[in-house]
């Protein structure tokens, strides 16, 4: 029988607000190097994160009190370091499903982990994982979302809110809340096993997914297609003559003309 994970999340112990941190993930990861047990399902929130972190070493900048930086604990013992990628889906599929309501279908998943409305980002994320033998021992997942900033600095060019897309200010804590609920639906389907249903899901709500882009490799500027999503993570991309790319994270960059 499975135990619902998130059932304490917002009473106590389980979410823990805190005023300013330079990184909830690294608040987190310092909780678990410490000898007091951490349950699965924590939360830290920060109403302000000073040094919040991205992919690829990127900085997360977000207005203190106006969006959601959080970092949740997972503890998916039933996974093996070659599907960790399928926490990214999981945690991915989460914020998409909490916001679809919100933002209807211009709302999309970037490879890997980004979330966007038509071409601009709401969102992203960060997942740090322990391995212990052939099995991961815990997943600090880190999520910024662009709730009800209005005004970001530049180099964002391209960011968006929750706000400046329906005009309208958003209690954080309810989003918080449903984003849990969301990610817990896909995880407790990784843990049953239903690895496949979640790969699938997410597939069909990338970005740019079957449509004609350009995208820039180290071998340049080339016209390409999404395909697919390997198990592991990989991008399959399919050039204009037919031939099928795998790329990782670091090998990739979305062009938008």
């Amino acid at each position: 029988m499975q135990n619902n994970i998130f059932s304490g999340l917002f009473v106590g112990q389980n979410l823990v607000t805190i005023k300013q941190v330079d990184s909830t993930n690294s608040f987190l990861k310092n909780l678990l190097s410490n000898s007091t047990p951490v349950p699965e399902g924590t939360v830290i929130m920060a109403e302000e994160q000073y040094a919040g972190r991205g992919q690829q070493q990127n900085t997360w900048h977000a207005e203190p009190g106006k969006n959601l930086t959080f970092s949740l604990l997972l503890k998916p013992h039933f996974l093996a370091p070659n599907q960790q990628f399928d926490l990214n889906r999981a945690a991915s599929l989460g914020v998409y499903d909490a916001l679809y309501p919100l933002l209807g279908d211009k709302l999309k998943i970037k490879w890997p982990n980004d979330i966007y409305y038509g071409d601009q980002k709401l969102g992203g994320m960060l997942i740090e994982n322990t391995i212990q033998g052939d099995k991961l021992k815990d997943s600090v997942v880190g999520i910024g979302i662009n709730i009800n900033q209005e005004n970001f600095p530049e180099g964002a060019s391209n960011a968006t809110s929750v706000k400046q897309i329906l005009q309208k200010d958003y209690e954080l804590t309810l989003i918080l809340s449903e984003i849990c609920k969301h990610i817990e639906v896909y995880y407790l389907k990784l843990r049953a096993g239903q690895t496949e249903f979640v790969r699938n899901a997410y597939l069909a709500r990338l970005y740019w997914l079957n449509e004609e882009r350009s995208f820039e490799s180290n071998n340049g500027v080339f016209n390409g297609i999404v395909k697919n999503v390997l198990p592991e993570g990989l991008l399959v991309i399919e050039d204009t003559n037919g031939q099928q790319m795998e790329f990782n994270l670091k090998e990739l960059k979305f062009l938008n003309k």
